[in-house]
């Protein structure tokens, strides 16, 4: 088979309907279009709505703030930690070892479910029922420091002196 042997199933497509070709017949004069007004001329643009305000300047723009300086954590909770060996030290690396992190994201344990066996933690951030729960368990939490120092302030946000 050739590339000019391929054609559409039998029935698949049909020919178009060739309308307003003179009264003799289906589709003739008006063509399926009722008689005279703006349909009937074809003049309408998508959108427009009759001189009605459109709908798309009735919907108010989106409006508020997104904080290019936001710091998104993955959360991982207890019980998906609690997998791991007594002992063993769960780092970035071990996470993502398991499938369980993005290459490049922060880490921040939960809190949810129990943690029975003394575990090394050292992540981006806990929260304080984590680092409680993983201490009380024997084990230790050690906080990574962040890629960047010190965040610069946001441009257009802050109120300058005049």
């Amino acid at each position: 088979m050739k590339l000019h042997d391929l054609k559409p199933d039998e029935g698949a497509r049909k020919p178009a309907k060739r309308v307003g070709r003179g009264i003799g017949g289906k589709g003739g004069k008006t063509a399926g279009r009722g008689s005279k007004g703006q349909h009937a001329r074809n003049t309408v643009k998508p959108g427009f709505e009759g001189g009605q305000t459109p709908l798309t300047r009735r919907i108010p723009k989106g409006k508020g703030f997104k904080n290019p300086f936001r710091v998104e954590y993955q959360g991982i909770n207890l019980d998906v930690i609690e997998a791991f060996d007594a002992g063993a030290t769960i780092d970035h690396d071990a996470l993502r070892e398991r499938g369980l992190v993005h290459k490049h994201s922060y880490v921040k344990i939960l809190g949810r479910g129990e943690l029975t066996k003394p575990l090394h933690v050292k992540v981006h951030a806990f929260s304080k029922t984590a680092e409680a729960a993983i201490t009380a368990a024997g084990g230790t939490v050690e906080k990574v420091p962040m890629p960047f120092k010190v965040r610069p302030a946001a441009k257009g946000n802050a109120l300058t002196s005049r």
